[in-house]
C-alpha cells in the first residue's frame, strides 16, 4: 500500500529517541562514559609504545617523550583546575538567559534550550574535557629512568589537547546558538520547523469512510496523572494485529488524564489485548511535547503572540511574525485529512486509529485568541485578514467556513471597538506585513 494511502510503517524507537531529546543528562553521560573508554584505549596505546622502545632500546627517544609529556602536563593541569569553573559561569549565564526568553516569549520555550543540540554538545564536551584531563594526570609516571617508566601519556595528552580545542570551537558555537534563541525571529523559526516535522510524519490516508467495526471493550488509564505526551505506536500496533482487532486511541495527545480515563476503544475481534500487551504504550508526563501533538506547534506561536499583545509588552511585530508562521503551518495542513489518522500494520490493514484536531479545531487555535487581543492594533488585524484571505485561496471549499468566520468575527470586533470608519477601514485591509 502506498504512503498516499495511509500506509506508514511505525517505529518502534521513535519514542525512545524523542524521550531521550527531551533530558538533558544523556548526552553529558554519555559522553563521560565514552571518554572513559578512550583514556582506557590511549592508555593501553601508550603503554604498547613504551614498551616497544624499550624493547628496542631506544631510550633517547622515551626521554624525548617524557620531556615533551612534561611540557603538556603544565597545559592538562591547568584545564583539570579551570574546566569546572569554566563550565559553571558559561551555564549560570545560560540560565539566565533562558530565564529572559521564558519571560518575554513563553516559559514553553524553554523546552527548546532544553533540546538544543548544540547546547548538548557542549555540555557533553566540557564534562568530557574535564573527565579525560582527570584521567590522564593519573597516567603521569613519576620515574623518569627511561628504563623504568611504564608509560608515558603521549597519545593521552595530545587527545586532551584536542579536546580542548575542540571545547573552545563549540564555546564559541553554542555562544552564537543561545544568542539566536534569544531572538523571537529564531525561536519562533525553530518551533515552525519542529512543528511541520509532525505535519510530514503523519499519514495521509483518510479515514473518513473506514468501519472500525463494533466496540467490544475499553481500557482504561492506569497509571499518575498528566498530560498524554505520545503513545508507542508499533507496540499497539502489533497488539492489535496479534489481537485481530483495531484500536482507536481516545484522548488526544496534549489531553490531561487521570487513572480511569477511558483510553483505549477495542472494535472487533472477541478478546481484547492484555494489560500485559499494553504496557509501556502511553507516556504520560507533566507538559506537551512535539512528537505527535499536532496542535503543540500552534499552541506555542499563539502565546507567544498573546504576550506579545499584551498591555505590559505592547509588541504588535512580534505577533505578526507569529501569524507569518501560523499561516505557514496551516497552509502545510490545508489539503491533509484530519480529525484522526489511520496506522496500519505491515500488510496495511489498520490497526490504531488515532484523534487529532480537526481543521476547524486547528483555525481556531491559531486565530481565536490573538483575534480578541489584536482589536486595538491595526497592524495584526491587518495581517489576520490577509493572512484569513491567503489561505481561502488554498483551502479545500469545505474547510473554508471556520476561515470566513473568524474574519466576520474579527470585522464584527473592529466595529465594536473602532468607531471611526476610516480607521476601521484601514484596520480590515489585507497586509501580509501588518503595516509594510
Amino acid at each position: 500500500m502506498s504512503r498516499a494511502q495511509g500506509y506508514r510503517r511505525p517505529r518502534a524507537l521513535s519514542s525512545l529517541r524523542e524521550h531521550l531529546r527531551d533530558t538533558f543528562w544523556f548526552a553529558p553521560t554519555a559522553a563521560m562514559v565514552l571518554t572513559f573508554v578512550l583514556w582506557v584505549g590511549a592508555y593501553d596505546a601508550d603503554a604498547a609504545i613504551m614498551r616497544l622502545l624499550q624493547d628496542t632500546e631506544n631510550y633517547a627517544e622515551v626521554t624525548e617523550l617524557i620531556r615533551l609529556v612534561d611540557d603538556a602536563k603544565t597545559v592538562i593541569t591547568t584545564v583539570s583546575s579551570a574546566m569546572m569553573t569554566f563550565i559553571g559561569v558559561v551555564f549560570s549565564i545560560s540560565l539566565v538567559a533562558v530565564q529572559m526568553a521564558s519571560g518575554q516569549f513563553t516559559p514553553r520555550v524553554v523546552r527548546i534550550f532544553v533540546r538544543s543540540r548544540i547546547t548538548k554538545l557542549t555540555f557533553a564536551v566540557f564534562l568530557a574535557t574535564f573527565t579525560l584531563s582527570l584521567l590522564v594526570l593519573t597516567s603521569f609516571d613519576s620515574e623518569t629512568d627511561p628504563r623504568l617508566v611504564t608509560t608515558v601519556p603521549f597519545l593521552q595528552s595530545f587527545l586532551t589537547l584536542l579536546m580542548v580545542t575542540l571545547s573552545l570551537f563549540l564555546f564559541i558555537a553554542y555562544v552564537n546558538s543561545t544568542l539566536r534563541l534569544m531572538r523571537v525571529g529564531h525561536v519562533v523559526d525553530r518551533i515552525t520547523g519542529e512543528a511541520l516535522g509532525v505535519v510530514h510524519k503523519m499519514p495521509r490516508g483518510d479515514v473518513g469512510g473506514l468501519s472500525l467495526g463494533r466496540e467490544t471493550a475499553r481500557i482504561g488509564y492506569s497509571g499518575q496523572g498528566g498530560v498524554l505526551r505520545d503513545v508507542n505506536i508499533a507496540r499497539l500496533v502489533r497488539a492489535a494485529r496479534r489481537h485481530g482487532v483495531v484500536l482507536r486511541l481516545i484522548p488526544r495527545i496534549g489531553d490531561f488524564v487521570v487513572p480511569g480515563t477511558p483510553l483505549l476503544a477495542v472494535h472487533g475481534g472477541e478478546k481484547a489485548p492484555s494489560s500485559g500487551s499494553l504496557r509501556y504504550t502511553v507516556s504520560v508526563g507533566v507538559e506537551r511535547t512535539f512528537h505527535q501533538d499536532l496542535g503543540f506547534g500552534l499552541r506555542q506561536l499563539s502565546d507567544i503572540a498573546l504576550r506579545a499583545l499584551s498591555p505590559a509588552v505592547n509588541d504588535p511585530t512580534t505577533a505578526v511574525q507569529c501569524l507569518d508562521r501560523i499561516v505557514q503551518l496551516l497552509t502545510a495542513l490545508a489539503d491533509r485529512p484530519l480529525g484522526a489518522v489511520a496506522h496500519r500494520d505491515g500488510r496495511g490493514e489498520v490497526r490504531l486509529v488515532q484523534d487529532v484536531p480537526d481543521w476547524a479545531d486547528l483555525v481556531d487555535l491559531s486565530f481565536a485568541e490573538i483575534r480578541l487581543f489584536a482589536v486595538g492594533s491595526p497592524q495584526v488585524t491587518r495581517r489576520i485578514v490577509a493572512g484569513l484571505n491567503d489561505l481561502l485561496q488554498l483551502a479545500p471549499e469545505d474547510r473554508r467556513e471556520p476561515l470566513l468566520r473568524h474574519r466576520e468575527l474579527l470585522a464584527q470586533a473592529v466595529a465594536l471597538a473602532v468607531p471611526e470608519a476610516a480607521e476601521r477601514t484601514f484596520a480590515l485591509e489585507p497586509d501580509r506585513q501588518g503595516i509594510g
